[in-house]
């Protein structure tokens, strides 16, 4: 015991500034690493793989086995290398939302409606989500904000229609051309419908009380997890109403609370560049606005 004691405060008379500043670098890469893996099943490998080199580690340092050690060390360097190829999907995501983040221009009649075509809009989306709630008639609705989602417009049928919630009921009534697929809203208006999303790989949906949640709610959470759009879903089977922002999801809202949401998300201080960029790296500063 004395001499633990020893060596802690042995380690501590070497401390200086720049040994803590390293120290704080390392914390911070692995910080980042975790919660860009949080909720992913990059997260169950990852404490797989830890495992495993835990238990490897004290395998060879408590008994002596000379070939089981030299074994280890030479499959070592492989295992770093395979690292890289095991987590491509969650390395490529981190890099996205970095480039993304990075992004600071921003032009208001460019890429936005006025404060009035916003109004009209979201009321258009919750009068549609209420009245496709109680048919029970699944809908996605995704509204851009300030990443370009024109990859995934290209994929649907182009509109470039006003927002009013007779169309989004045409759209998403059962058995039609259109019902497919997201609706994309941007500037205020319908720019595209049945548009391709991408599917979450996040392990959220996964781990809900229930597993009737199909694509339309990974393609919301897919959507928002590689852009800072907000997609509004309207389950098929419930008729529950649910919001998508940030790879994270409030379910089971009711037309007067959604309403409230989508007016926080796109108030004009709401918007703003160095915002978003905070919202995408720590989204649960901003859970108030949610």
């Amino acid at each position: 015991m004395a001499n633990f004691l020893n060596n802690i405060l042995f380690v501590f008379q070497r401390l200086n500034w720049l040994s803590v500043l390293d120290i704080l670098l390392v914390t911070l890469i692995f910080f980042v690493l975790l919660y860009f893996l949080r909720d992913t099943q990059a997260m169950v490998l990852l404490r797989g793989m830890i495992f495993i080199i835990v238990a490897l580690v004290l395998l060879t340092t408590l008994v002596e086995l000379p070939a089981f050690s030299w074994l280890i060390q030479s499959i070592l360097p492989v295992l770093l290398l395979a690292i890289p190829v095991i987590f491509a999907p969650e390395i490529r995501r981190a890099l996205e939302r970095l480039g993304r983040a990075g992004t600071v221009t921003f032009v208001q009649s460019a890429n936005h409606a006025t404060d009035e075509e916003a109004h009209e809009a979201i009321h258009a989306v919750v009068e549609a989500s209420a009245r496709l709630s109680a048919r029970q008639h699944g809908a996605l609705i995704v509204i851009q904000r300030l990443d370009s989602l024109e990859q995934y417009i290209e994929t649907g049928v182009q509109m470039r229609a006003h927002v009013t919630p007779e169309l989004l009921l045409q759209i998403f009534y059962p058995d039609t051309p259109l019902h497919d697929g997201a609706v994309v809203i941007a500037r205020g208006r319908i720019v595209a419908a049945a548009c391709v999303m991408p599917l979450s790989a996040s392990g959220i949906l996964n781990r809900t009380p229930e597993r009737q949640m199909g694509l339309r709610h990974r393609a919301a959470l897919g959507i928002s997890e590689v852009s800072d759009a907000i997609a509004v879903v309207v389950s098929e089977q419930s008729g529950s109403i649910s919001i998508a922002h940030a790879g994270r999801m409030i379910r089971r809202i009711d037309p007067e609370r959604l309403e409230n949401i989508l007016i926080a998300f796109f108030r004009p201080e709401a918007v703003t560049p160095q915002r978003v960029w905070l919202q995408r790296f720590f989204p649960y500063l901003f859970r108030r606005d949610e």
